[in-house]
């Protein structure tokens, strides 16, 4: 099944989901690359941070709520691998809210330890990598195979950048 959701190209759901993958951990590199070199006296680490941590929340709720609903929906078999996939979900969410946290204390002390906030996203990239990964290879076939998209593609797939 092949989706328009791309201007006005006809692009497969399983490249759609790479692309925005891809995406994400784009705009995770240029927060990591940025750690050392950013003021954080004007908010920059924090508007970055949790922009980053807004997009990736909105892309796995709609991936939760909305494809991975209909995958099982249609695709009954799929409903372990989507149950791994969502318990993912939650673990790079408490990633996430530390990330969160971190950048906070650190937009408010002008002083922060950057280390602790590169440790958590050297982390949270690594989870993420091997995350996006597994669900490509896991459901590309059954969305490229046929799911109803009742709503979800502009959740998963386009998000606000930072």
């Amino acid at each position: 099944m092949a989706s328009r959701h791309d201007g006005d190209r006809v692009v497969a759901l399983s490249l759609q989901l790479s692309q925005a993958h891809e995406e994400l951990l784009r705009q995770l590199c240029e927060i990591r690359a940025g750690l050392g070199t950013r003021r954080l006296d004007d908010d920059v680490l924090l508007t970055h941070c949790l922009a980053f941590c807004t997009a990736l929340t909105a892309h796995h709720e709609g991936e939760d709520e909305g494809m991975f609903a209909e995958l099982v929906r249609v695709r009954p078999d799929l409903a372990p691998t989507v149950a791994k996939l969502v318990e993912d979900h939650g673990f790079i969410s408490s990633i996430l809210s530390r990330v969160s946290e971190l950048a906070d204390r650190a937009a408010e002390s002008y002083g922060p330890d950057l280390r602790a906030i590169g440790g958590e996203l050297d982390g949270l990239a690594a989870i993420m990598e091997s995350h996006f990964g597994y669900e490509e290879r896991a459901i590309s076939r059954a969305l490229d195979g046929g799911v109803p998209e009742e709503g979800w593609p502009d959740r998963v797939f386009r998000f606000a950048a930072e």
